[in-house]
């Protein structure tokens, strides 16, 4: 079953990659940026998890370094014919992603009543 955010610990089990090699990861790809909760827990989409895979497709299977790994990242998103976001778009994704955020919110208050 597909969840809208996933702990840090899921996408651990769920790829056998370790916690700290993830953190590492956010601080050299800066495609991964999972949310963070007020408590600071890191909240990963879908699509964050779909990046995970393919770096671990590239960095564990194929024998890329990080820096290799980012290359090829970079290069996949400057491709013709991709789409680049402008701020305007960025800034609804952000917008999209806040109000999700307030939404799985009110959900939880609102199972307590």
């Amino acid at each position: 079953m597909k969840k809208l955010y996933y702990s840090i610990g899921e996408i651990c089990k769920m790829t056998g990659i370790e916690a700290h090699v993830l953190r590492y990861w956010e601080t050299v790809f800066p495609q991964l940026s999972p949310m963070k909760g007020k408590s600071g827990a890191r909240r990963y989409k879908e699509a964050d998890v779909a990046l995970i895979l393919e770096l671990q497709d590239l960095i564990h299977h194929k024998g890329y370094s990080t820096q290799g790994a980012l290359k090829v990242l970079e290069k996949k998103a400057s491709a013709p014919g991709e789409h680049q976001p402008d701020a305007k778009e960025t800034l609804s994704g952000d917008l999209k992603r806040e109000l999700l955020e307030i939404r799985e919110t009110l959900s939880v208050i609102y199972q307590k009543l």
